[in-house]
């Protein structure tokens, strides 16, 4: 009698531990579900935690998992709180917070541009020495300036371009007298005194340092507000070419650019856009910002691709997804073409960073044509699924093929367009 008990006290343990097992595994499938989940109106949100999660806005939704190739479903309730209760078997699991955020559009871009650039005062690139009677010698080495820093005053006046700075050196020349200088360094300032030598050469006063004021290339411009009508481009930052630093803008201009060639690229050689502007060199927009996410600004004339010119919806970093995409840019002229590609990885970023995606070419008239990714082609904007998920931004030197995007996302941040807008009336 006793062994009857124990047989079915033993049996209703195991039939439990069974049940628990069926009913609770795929619950616990959901408990890495973030507890805010950030959406546009109208769309869908794929969140990666411990597996692809979809969830829909509307009052009541279907939630479905597929882990390990088998589906199970949970039904989401809008509560009319911009929350969400998800449910198992009418059983609540776990509540969830919904920012809806309005229907954001945005035209993408693909447009080959020249950009110019005007530094704020005037920008060090090397040093020279001065042939002097009493031998070579670099005055602006000897008052302690390097390459990378950028002359913004000389006696108290300040100093927008290089045409600003000779005039100073001659008077200080003559007069024997030391220019007092400030110089802006990475982050900080300071003041430094510096005696211009003449040499005897040349019979004028000299710096010992070489200067520039302004830079110039090309790029792809990644999109175009409709509304405001700011502009992303680039999507990295533009750095000097002789001292690797990143440009501080003061102003700046772009203007339409024609490919008139493309050094393909290689192993270990990437390739490169050969462009010239266009023969107008007519401003279409000025440059306000030279950040890690790119240029921005303004335009003031329209540009269109051609192909593509409606508002697209954006994808925000959490949804995008490896897979196929597409990327618009210009090989030849002035011509905007669409060309595949596979997005082979994605990170979901809370935060603003740079290399969010890694992409690859596939498509094979691109890749005769440039063999991969060049340079001038930063900035082409990457489609996915009617989206725009983001930009071009580097090419892998030992595989001109892959490369690295950044979101669309930061992008827009840093042009100063808000996406986290709320809709005026509650969603559901």
């Amino acid at each position: 009698m006793k062994l009857e008990m124990i047989r079915k006290i033993i049996g209703g343990i195991l039939l439990v531990s069974l049940i628990s097992i069926i009913f609770f595994q795929p619950i616990r499938q959901y408990v890495s579900i973030p507890k805010t989940i950030t959406m546009f109106e109208g769309q869908n949100v794929q969140i990666q935690k411990a597996a692809p999660v979809t969830a829909e806005l509307k009052s009541d939704s279907n939630i479905s998992l597929n882990q390990e190739k088998r589906t199970v479903s949970m039904q989401a309730t809008k509560t009319g709180k911009n929350e969400m209760w998800l449910e198992y078997a009418g059983i609540p699991i776990k509540k969830v917070d919904v920012n809806v955020l309005k229907d954001f559009r945005i035209r993408p871009g693909g447009q080959s541009i020249g950009v110019k650039l005007n530094t704020v005062g005037v920008l060090v690139v090397g040093h020279h020495l001065v042939n002097t009677e009493t031998g070579k010698k670099s005055p602006g080495e000897m008052a302690g300036i390097k390459v990378g820093d950028i002359i913004t005053e000389i006696n108290g006046n300040k100093i927008e371009n290089m045409t600003d700075v000779a005039p100073y050196v001659q008077a200080a020349g003559q007069s024997k007298k030391a220019l007092d200088m400030v110089i802006s360094r990475e982050k900080g300032k300071f003041r430094t005194k510096l005696t211009p030598l003449k040499d005897k050469d040349e019979n004028s006063f000299k710096l010992g340092l070489y200067i520039r004021d302004s830079a110039a290339g090309i790029g792809t411009m990644t999109f175009i507000h409709p509304d405001s009508k700011k502009y992303g481009a680039l999507g990295h930052v533009i750095s000097d070419m002789d001292t690797k630093q990143p440009i501080v803008v003061e102003d700046g201009q772009i203007v339409r650019s024609t490919v008139t060639s493309i050094e393909k690229g290689s192993n270990g050689d990437p390739g490169e856009k050969l462009a010239r502007f266009s023969n107008d060199r007519e401003i279409v927009g000025n440059i306000n910002k030279n950040s890690p996410f790119g240029i921005f600004g303004r335009l003031n004339k329209d540009l269109s691709n051609g192909i593509m010119d409606k508002p697209l919806p954006i994808a925000l970093s959490h949804q995008v997804k490896e897979g196929p995409a597409k990327i618009l840019t210009v090989v030849n002229n002035d011509k905007v073409e669409e060309f595949n590609v596979e997005i082979v990885s994605t990170i979901p970023q809370k935060f603003p960073a740079t290399k969010g995606m890694v992409i690859k070419i596939t498509d094979p008239k691109l890749l005769e044509k440039t063999g991969g990714i060049v340079q001038g082609m930063s900035g082409s904007p990457i489609i996915q699924n009617g989206k725009l998920v983001g930009a071009v931004t580097h090419v892998f030197v030992n595989d001109p093929t892959s490369g690295y995007g950044v979101h669309i996302e930061w992008m827009l941040h840093e042009a100063g367009i808000n996406i986290y807008e709320m809709p005026k009336s509650k969603a559901g």
